[in-house]
């Protein structure tokens, strides 16, 4: 790789490089009338290119923080704006982005790194594995009837994107967590942004208060491709800090006028939509697939700063990209640590990745051949250990 150069971009390098990742997905670049958005996106000095002559590839990141299971909250890099020029592909170029990239975070005590893959197949190699999934649904809103014991929620009030935008990124914070959540920095605000003001249909958005004080929100647009067309509801942000949230948020999308079907995407896989309506069969789950992308940039880290129950369980760890994560780990539910006992399960860094939420069982994975264990019984006892009470979720598109 000794003919590529691979560094920190300018300022002045940013649209290129934008032009370069937007090319690889096949759509145009941003137009100039949008550049001063596009550049609120980026972190200043987490944007990377590669050169040989010119530009050939580029990946950029932002700071943020990852909630983990029990609740702590550790440094995470979301990893976006990732391509290759064609003509350059499958010559090492993004290995070298990756490398750089991984030892960057290394160097500054990022634990974790996270991305949502355009292709399934690209990133198990460079340690990411998939963490948790999502749910899509639609529902029938001339069907749909809410059952009786259904909560009947708080005020809701609508507001104007300006500022509303800036009261729903405050209130994002305030929500509690679960695991695989990610705090939002202002620069995926201002990419949210972007993509609101692009729609061709009006965005509203809407703020639950409870007794409490406001405890969800939700943002969403009317489709209707033509008045005698059937309209669609598009739900594009939905969170919530309790049941009573989640219930009085819905009776207030289930009553917006001229809508004949809601659809609601990118859901955490155990949100229980289908059972508010007597009718459960008026919501459909329409598909579903891998959400949040996980790489321990720091294992022992990691490893440390979840909860566990169950039996101990000693599990060697290879990561060919960052070795320094490479060894043994016995994880208790007292902790996790660094140990020279003989290992009960052997993975690698991906595959930690995908126990680390839960989502995955241990004895599922080792099925697969993606696990060996010492015995029978141990992937059983793992699979206790990092059980998870609710499914991981990130529900933070990026």
């Amino acid at each position: 790789m000794s003919d590529y150069t691979v560094r920190a971009l300018r300022p002045d390098e940013i649209p290129a490089a934008s032009a370069l990742f937007r090319s690889t997905l096949h759509v145009k670049p941003v137009s100039d009338e949008d550049l001063p958005y596009a550049r609120r996106w980026h972190q200043p000095g987490r944007t990377l290119g590669v050169f040989d002559s010119e530009l050939i590839g580029t990946a950029r990141s932002f700071d943020a923080e990852l909630t983990v299971p029990g609740g702590k909250r550790r440094p995470l890099a979301g990893v976006t704006g990732v391509g290759v020029r064609p003509d350059r592909t499958r010559r090492g170029v993004l290995s070298e982005l990756m490398r750089t990239q991984l030892s960057d975070f290394t160097d500054r005590g990022v634990v974790f790194a996270a991305l949502y893959a355009s292709e399934a197949s690209i990133y198990g190699r460079f340690g990411y594995g998939v963490s948790t999934v999502f749910q899509s649904s639609k529902i029938d809103r001339r069907r749909a009837r809410l059952r009786p014991g259904v909560s009947a929620g708080g005020r809701i009030d609508l507001l104007p994107l300006d500022p509303g935008l800036d009261r729903l990124a405050g209130l994002y914070e305030e929500l509690p967590h679960r695991a695989g959540m990610m705090t939002r920095p202002p620069y995926w605000w201002a990419a949210f942004e972007w993509h609101l003001r692009r729609a061709e249909a009006p965005v509203h958005a809407i703020v639950h208060t409870g007794p409490e004080g406001p405890d969800g929100f939700a943002v969403y647009k009317v489709e209707r491709p033509s008045w005698d067309q059937p309209s669609t509801l598009d739900v594009l942000e939905l969170q919530y800090a309790n049941s009573d949230a989640f219930a009085g948020l819905w009776r207030y999308l289930l009553t917006v006028d001229l809508v004949d079907e809601i659809a609601v995407g990118g859901r955490a896989p155990d949100e229980p939509t289908p059972l508010l309506f007597a009718d459960s069969r008026a919501c459909t789950i329409t598909g579903g697939g891998d959400d949040l992308w996980l790489r321990l940039v720091d294992v022992e880290q990691a490893l440390a700063a979840r909860e566990y129950e169950g039996e101990p369980v000693v599990v060697e760890v290879s990561d060919r990209m960052l070795e320094r994560n490479s060894g043994r780990y016995r994880i208790s539910a007292e902790g996790a640590e660094r140990t020279e006992e003989p290992a009960e399960l052997s993975l690698d860094a991906g595959t930690l990745a995908m126990l680390y939420f839960g989502t995955w069982r241990p004895s599922a994975l080792a099925g697969v051949g993606r696990i060996s264990a010492a015995g029978p019984e141990v992937p059983r006892r793992a699979d206790r250990l990092f059980a998870t009470p609710v499914s991981g979720w990130c529900g933070t598109h990026f």
